[in-house]
């Protein structure tokens, strides 16, 4: 048999790589196939894992644009304190407060009140600052009228907590209060007085410079506040005090003090009172004198106490105030006359 015929009978299948595919990848046959084999796996491996680092990469960038946003949103509320709802019978006024209590028996209280009902609470905060003692309670920075409309319906109140010194609770109340437009001369005036006369700020230039008004204006409202308890008093309400008033209160009252003051005493005692304008033109008036000024008015404490009176027939009366002579006093009178009569 020649050569040819014998190869031809051979079977080569059983041989390794050669028989029948099995599903499995050939194996290279030489040293450079395979290296060849291997770097094409390498190659494949190190595409996938960049394919699977960019698909990351772009989450990443995805979510750092989220975060970006989310922060930018933050930087808007910069120094933004958060709000929370607190037991009215928690919060106590400011000793420093310039609300007189005549401002919660009044159409505007009662507007303001009928809001908040409405409302189901104060829809604009107050603010308040914690105080040690009773623990847990807080005190008024402002916000009273809000706090009291609350308290009257038995609603928690809507409260911006922050700790603060005495100095800037006045400056804040005072600033927004002042910036409502609602807050009477006579208020202003006894919140600039209670505040210099604890300290609070050693001037009345530093007082204006610290809350941005001018310093007359804020002597104004300390004259007003140092108008006589019974010139106050003539008014119906100390509310109805307004700024322009000084000056003439002012000139009548170095112009015949016992005069103003008497005249003052015998308004207030009127139910009901003349209108505010009136009660000032009755104050500031021309003084008009008895015939012959045949009256005199005795004072004392600055108030006055009595009066001598000679009318044009020519009677005359002497009266005084009760308490306005002691016994020992009243005595002595009661002998005086009873010797000019001898």
């Amino acid at each position: 048999m020649s050569l040819k015929n014998k190869a031809a009978k051979l079977d080569f299948s059983n041989l390794p790589g050669l028989g029948p595919d099995t599903g499995t990848a050939a194996r290279p046959k030489t040293a450079p196939g395979a290296m060849m084999a291997f770097a094409n796996e390498a190659r494949s491996d190190l595409l996938r894992e960049n394919e699977l680092l960019q698909a990351r990469a772009q989450e990443a960038q995805a979510l750092q644009g989220r975060l970006d946003e989310a922060l930018n949103e933050l930087r808007q509320w910069d120094g933004a304190k958060a709000t929370r709802l607190i037991d009215a019978a928690l919060i106590r006024p400011s000793r420093w407060a310039n609300r007189h209590e005549l401002n919660y028996d009044s159409p505007q209280f009662d507007k303001l009140k009928a809001e908040v009902a409405d409302a189901g609470g104060n829809v604009q905060p107050i603010k308040v600052r914690p105080v040690a003692e009773p623990e847990g309670s807080f005190e008024v920075v402002y916000g009273h009228r809000r706090l009291e409309a609350c308290r009257q319906l038995g609603l928690p109140v809507l409260c911006l907590v922050d700790n603060i010194e005495d100095r800037a609770l006045f400056v804040e109340m005072e600033r927004e209060n002042r910036g409502r437009k609602d807050l009477s001369a006579w208020e202003q005036g006894m919140m600039y007085r209670r505040a210099l006369d604890a300290g609070l700020f050693p001037s009345l230039r530093q007082l204006a410079a610290s809350i941005g008004v001018q310093p007359g204006n804020v002597s104004t409202a300390l004259q007003i506040a140092a108008l006589p308890d019974v010139v106050v008093q003539a008014f119906a309400s100390p509310l109805d005090l307004q700024f322009r008033w000084v000056a003439p209160l002012k000139a009548a009252l170095e112009r015949d003090e016992a005069e103003v003051l008497q005249r003052a005493h015998e308004i207030a005692a009127l139910s009901p009172r003349p209108a505010a304008r009136e009660v000032l033109a009755r104050l500031t008036g021309p003084h008009e004198k008895s015939p012959l000024g045949r009256q005199t008015r005795y004072t004392l404490g600055g108030k006055v106490v009595g009066s001598w009176d000679k009318d044009a027939q020519g009677n005359v009366a002497l009266r005084f105030k009760a308490g306005a002579l002691s016994a020992d006093k009243e005595k002595r009178l009661l002998e005086l006359l009873a010797k000019f009569f001898d």
